[in-house]
């Protein structure tokens, strides 16, 4: 497939089912942390600097939002998870919306599952990870920050993170860094392979 990354905008914001884009289109649905650095992922993968609102306030992506790629594929950012200031009730909602989108879109074809290469996956992390592996889902793992640790100890930390998360040989484990765009082919790669 070949895609025109400069031909994207966001498309909507959904609550639930009944917002979903009514299509065909492939999607790609990004899982994380509040603050793994979904955004900039989002914003380096298709080049631009504020596509996706990086923020200072984790936990501002209360709904699923759409990002329409060339009118080919989408990229779904789905509420970061695992952060303290929301209340039970909130968290318990995002979990609901997040499980009803990943266990019922038939156009998901695969989730990009972040995590901070930096430290051990949380145990939201690993609960992300069983729940994609339990329902099938295919999943490509991407560890952010790369950036942020010296390369000789980057094999290191993704022994550990595989280590932590049971990590499964067959799928995609890309070490990504928004700064110096390191990962990105290679998440390109894995994307458009699920397609």
């Amino acid at each position: 497939m070949e895609l025109n990354i400069h031909n994207a905008e966001i498309l909507l914001s959904a609550a639930n089912k009944s917002h979903y884009p009514q299509d065909e289109l492939p999607e790609i649905a990004l899982a994380g942390r509040s603050n793994v650095g979904k955004s900039s992922f989002i914003n380096t993968m298709l080049n631009r600097k504020n596509l996706a609102r990086t923020s200072g306030k984790p936990g501002k992506t209360q709904l699923l939002n759409f990002f329409n790629i060339d009118d080919k594929m989408r990229f779904v950012d789905v509420p970061g998870y695992g952060y303290a200031r929301v209340s039970k009730k909130e968290r318990e909602k995002w979990g609901r919306m997040i499980e009803e989108y990943l266990t019922t879109r038939e156009n998901l074809r695969a989730v990009v599952s972040l995590v901070d290469l930096r430290h051990d996956p949380s145990a939201d992390d690993v609960q992300m990870y069983e729940f994609l592996k339990y329902y099938e889902i295919p999943v490509i793992i991407v560890a952010t920050k790369a950036d942020k640790i010296p390369r000789g100890k980057w094999n290191k930390h993704e022994s550990a993170i595989k280590k932590k998360l049971n990590f499964d040989p067959s799928d995609d484990f890309i070490l990504f860094s928004s700064v110096s765009k390191a990962g990105m082919d290679e998440a390109w790669d894995a994307i458009l392979e699920k397609l």
